[in-house]
């Protein structure tokens, strides 16, 4: 993907910016799927998002991370546009 379509996405689900980047409202988050050299990884529950040159930086609760932009293939959006985020069934 590009940094453009991934700012796309994130407008799409309320991404607000600030002063380091972007957040989402409170009851959403974002999910990013990522591929290289054939391994893929999906880090969930992405709260803030920052970009730097070609690298995404994403926070969560849990963890802090730094991604290629170029190795993100999809982003999910839970919980967008006033919606409360609904748990996959099972769940």
């Amino acid at each position: 993907m590009t940094r453009e379509q991934i700012e796309t996405i994130l407008k799409t689900a309320g991404a607000k910016s600030d002063k380091e980047g972007q957040s989402f409202p409170e009851g959403s988050n974002v999910t990013f799927h990522v591929a290289h050299d054939g391994a893929s990884l999906s880090f969930q529950k992405v709260e803030h998002v920052r970009f730097d040159g070609e690298l995404v930086y994403a926070k969560s609760a849990k963890q802090s991370l730094a991604l290629a932009i170029t190795d993100v293939f999809a982003v999910v959006i839970e919980g967008a546009s006033g919606q409360t985020a609904r748990r996959p069934a099972g769940f």
